[in-house]
């Protein structure tokens, strides 16, 4: 029988716009610099919080053409375009590849809130009639990956995980599972959010789950330390091509990256709070470094979940001291640059793990001043820390109690 971490994907493509920038190498570029990039948005004008993390410079009318790109929400936009750079990337032909097997999954944390608002204002001014046709159509959570699979020709299973923050983490670990069990030989698998809505960002705002930093919103995500006070709203996707390692060695492809091990647990604890103590997201750490066949002390990287609110990251720190002890591998938490893109998060950090062996070198984390007491561990911060990153180790977890953990690989 096989052993541990021998159903390991090979990641054949990447795809990523973010905040950072619209490519997956230009927002490994921005994050080197460790400074935050959260700013006033005019989208949230007049809100108690008035600023994000937003995508610049990305048109999708240039990108997907007129037509298509005003019949879809911005969540959907993002991901078909990270998911067109990811093939791309892969070196894969959609005329030429066996449709029937390739597979999509996309995670999203909710619904778009892009559209339901204007929309159920007519609605409620009286005006039923003036409801947009494509109303549902756009905002329903299921169109990235159905867009995906639609615009790419990808005709295997196609759907969408919905884990809140966990979502986009926990599509890549059923892409994995999909190829694993002989469905697919290729799987699109990512997240694709935007959380900039003023109804989202009310909605954080009212559980006090967001930074109120206004005046100083460079400074806002602050992963770790001792004055955090929120996560900051950010937008953005990521597509990584997974592959059977037979197909993509029949076909000689490039193999960035393994995926080689995944675990999904439950606090069942709390709607919007993590389990105190961290005791669920343990679980998924030491699960998924098991299904990798793994121990805590091959572990070279952990991209942490990292939001920046003083609740989740105690109970990560607590998890990860329990996990490694009080030294532990190096820690990165991307949030503190890019803001928490919501259910793409645990896609993009994702893809930074696969740069992340490629480039040989831990990300630094902005706005680091003084950990909290007892909960310290091995953050690089400043500039990009050099180190032979063999095994990367990403956590993603969210509202609900969803925890999600994948362990990726340098290529063997």
């Amino acid at each position: 029988m096989p052993g541990p971490g021998a159903d390991a994907a090979a990641v054949t493509g990447l795809g990523m716009i973010t905040p950072g920038g619209p490519t997956a190498e230009a927002t490994w570029a921005t994050l080197c610099a460790g400074r935050g990039l959260a700013r006033t948005d005019p989208e949230l004008a007049g809100l108690p919080v008035d600023f994000s993390c937003r995508v610049d410079g990305f048109d999708p009318d240039f990108v997907h053409g007129r037509r298509l790109a005003r019949r879809l929400d911005r969540f959907a936009q993002l991901g078909l375009a990270a998911a067109r750079q990811a093939v791309a990337d892969a070196k894969l032909d959609p005329d030429t590849w066996a449709a029937a097997r390739v597979g999509v999954v996309i995670g999203a944390g909710s619904n778009s809130l892009e559209t339901y608002p204007r929309e159920f204002a007519r609605l409620d001014q009286g005006h039923p009639t003036r409801v947009s046709p494509t109303a549902l159509t756009r905002s329903v959570p299921n169109m990235a990956a159905s867009e995906v699979a639609t615009g790419l020709g990808a005709h295997g299973p196609s759907f969408t995980v919905a884990s809140a923050c966990a979502s986009g983490a926990t599509a890549l670990g059923l892409a994995r599972a999909l190829l694993a069990a002989g469905t697919c030989d290729v799987v699109l698998a990512g997240g694709a959010e935007s959380g900039r809505s003023r109804m989202t960002a009310t909605c954080f705002a009212q559980l006090q789950a967001l930074s109120r930093r206004t005046d100083a919103p460079a400074a806002a995500s602050r992963p770790f330390d001792e004055e955090h006070d929120g996560f900051v709203l950010s937008e953005g996707a990521a597509v990584l091509v997974l592959e059977r390692q037979d197909h993509a060695r029949r076909r000689g492809a490039h193999v960035r990256a393994l995926l080689l091990g995944h675990a999904a647990t439950s606090d069942a604890h709390h709607p919007v709070a993590p389990h105190p103590e961290g005791e669920g997201a343990e679980r998924a750490i030491r699960t998924a470094l098991a299904d990798a066949g793994r121990e805590p002390a091959d572990v070279d990287l952990v991209s942490a979940h990292g939001t920046s609110t003083p609740p989740g990251d105690r109970a990560e720190a607590l998890a990860l001291r329990r996990v490694f002890g009080g030294g532990g591998p190096p820690v990165t938490a991307p949030k503190s640059v890019l803001g928490h893109a919501l259910g793409a998060a645990g896609a993009i950090e994702a893809g930074l793990a696969v740069l992340a062996i490629e480039q040989r070198c831990v990300l630094p984390t902005a706005n680091l001043g003084r950990q909290e007491p007892g909960l310290e561990l091995d953050i690089a911060t400043g500039r990009p820390r050099p180190a032979e990153v063999n095994i990367a180790m990403t956590n993603s977890f969210g509202f609900g109690g969803h925890n999600s953990v994948l362990v990726l690989s340098r290529p063997r």
